[in-house]
């Protein structure tokens, strides 16, 4: 959407194709029961539209999905955004045509049309995971996925259904579900390590100070690392201390833990950066979960062993725990035995059959690069990109690839993305791109691509930051790394060195007559 406001800046003509019915991209899709952002709502907003800044009200800390949608319609209807969209449209093929400089794009509609550039924002989590697992064509049921939720919703009154999956998505959806469900089963392959979201009502007061702030609020959080400036709430302000858990006594540890919860743990200055001191704050998250759970067998399994706090996608949770002391759900840990087979009313696992009217997945995504890859994608003499990337995603800067001209990925693999405020990132990447175009329009330069040399240093650049932090830890398998998908390649796909640092690159590349890039 963004990206259409500020391409029309330059006079282009523009053709977008979306396979959604309408706008809102991870916010159309996911409809899920609780679902809602884990970034503050007033940090979860474009920066463009200054009178929208002061006009829009967010009702929450953390908004939901309805709201974030009511949003983004607002946005496309505000700017006219639809009219150059073709909804309900995939591009399936691309392939670039060396004696014209452009791009032939295909869709499912059976249109072909050429495009001097091609750019990418087909997200980081929208190509939905769904495990193999025996038998699963056969149910008889119901069977939803939490990333192609329907738009009309679903009603689990008086039904019993199960739950595949503890991510981010697992946890928001179990409390809600829980609620309406006669019966609620969940299926846990790995226990979550959960931080409480702090969500609630804004005050007029409030919204009123953050309106009087934004553009402080705007220059901290292209300043801070992860996009997100904590303008005054408790949510997701993690802020490190300088003290070391490892220098309190285990009196002194379980004082802090009482007194800061879940939250404290990820402060402490050796947390995230020593295996040793993780495992300690690991132990004290497992004695929390004792003490919040009334059935011994079902705190077990909801402990967290074998990877370390910080190597997965921080989760926030509204009651997630509270949940499991409901008398309507029950907790499977599949670490003491793993499903075997779906049947047309059940899901069987190694300790037992458990009958159902509703099978919800919750599995997430092939993450950063599915949704590239499910496009049939080829650059300069044929060469495919899942050919490029069958050893894992190569780019450089997560903007472009060697052998792909003038294709631009937005929060592709090798930049922040994940790790930050998506809309922060967004903004950065269509900013860079827009004035990139500019300067190829004004100069007359026909492509830009960059050289194999400055995408091998930057891909080397991304794996040895990652080095020595929790994401690369070698017992953690995140989606970071591409461990949920059967057979993906391990390498670690965003950059962790912080947004602050990465954009001061990306303008220093500029500064240099784009260093790295070949324009011809």
């Amino acid at each position: 959407m963004y990206m259409i406001h500020q391409l029309r800046k330059l006079g282009l003509s523009i053709r977008a194709f979306e396979a959604g019915s309408d706008v809102g991209g991870t916010w159309y899709w996911n409809r899920y029961p609780g679902a809602r952002c884990d970034v503050p709502s007033i940090e979860y907003s474009f920066s463009f539209d200054k009178e929208l800044e002061q006009e829009w009200n967010w009702s929450e800390v953390m908004a939901s999905q309805e709201e974030i949608l009511v949003y983004a319609n607002h946005i496309a209807e505000r700017h006219d955004i639809r009219r150059d969209i073709a909804f309900n449209t995939r591009v399936i093929r691309m392939e670039f045509d060396d004696t014209r400089d452009s791009w032939l794009v295909e869709t499912d509609h059976g249109e072909s049309l050429y495009a001097h550039y091609c750019v990418m924002a087909t997200g980081c989590l929208s190509m939905p995971n769904k495990p193999p697992i025996a038998g699963d064509k056969d149910f008889r049921g119901e069977v939803y996925h939490t990333g192609t939720w329907p738009k009309e919703g679903v009603d689990f009154v008086g039904k019993k259904v199960g739950i595949i999956g503890t991510g981010s998505s697992g946890v928001q959806a179990i409390p809600v579900i829980a609620e309406s469900a006669e019966e609620l089963v969940i299926f846990q392959r790995t226990p979550v390590y959960t931080l409480p979201a702090f969500n609630r009502p804004l005050s007029d007061k409030y919204r009123n100070e953050v309106k009087a702030s934004y553009a402080d609020i705007r220059k901290m959080q292209r300043e801070s690392p992860v996009g997100i400036s904590s303008f005054g709430t408790r949510a997701v302000a993690q802020v490190p201390v300088p003290q070391k858990i490892v220098d309190l006594t285990p009196e002194e540890r379980q004082a802090e833990l009482a007194r800061t919860g879940f939250s404290g743990l990820r402060t402490y200055a050796d947390v995230l950066s020593d295996l040793s001191a993780n495992e300690i704050a690991c132990d004290l998250y497992r004695d929390k979960i004792e003490e919040i759970i009334d059935n011994p067998e079902t705190a077990e399994g909801l402990k967290p062993h074998g990877y370390p706090i910080g190597c997965k996608r921080q989760v926030f949770d509204s009651n997630y725990y509270a949940a499991f002391n409901r008398d309507n759900v029950t907790l499977v840990d599949l670490r003491k035995g793993g499903i075997e087979r779906i049947t047309a009313t059940s899901v069987q696992t190694d300790q037992g059959q458990f009958d159902l009217d509703v099978l919800v997945y919750a599995t997430g995504f092939d993450a950063m690069t599915g949704a590239l890859k499910r496009i049939d994608i080829r650059g300069r003499g044929g060469q495919r990109l899942t050919d490029k990337w069958v050893d894992g995603p190569r780019a450089y800067l997560g903007i472009q690839m060697a052998g792909f001209p003038n294709l631009f990925t937005i929060t592709g693999p090798g930049s922040p993305s994940v790790l930050s405020n998506m809309l922060v990132a967004i903004e950065q990447h269509v900013d860079w791109i827009r004035d990139c175009l500019e300067h190829l329009e004004t100069e007359h330069i026909d492509t830009i691509e960059p050289t194999e040399d400055a995408e091998n240093k930057w891909v080397d650049h991304v794996n040895e930051v990652g080095q020595g932090t929790m994401f690369t830890a070698p017992t953690c398998n995140s989606w970071y790394l591409g461990a949920n998908i059967v057979g993906k390649p391990r390498i670690f796909m965003p950059y962790v060195g912080g947004i602050h640092r990465y954009r001061a690159k990306c303008e220093a590349v500029v500064a240099n007559n784009y260093e790295g890039f070949r324009l011809e």
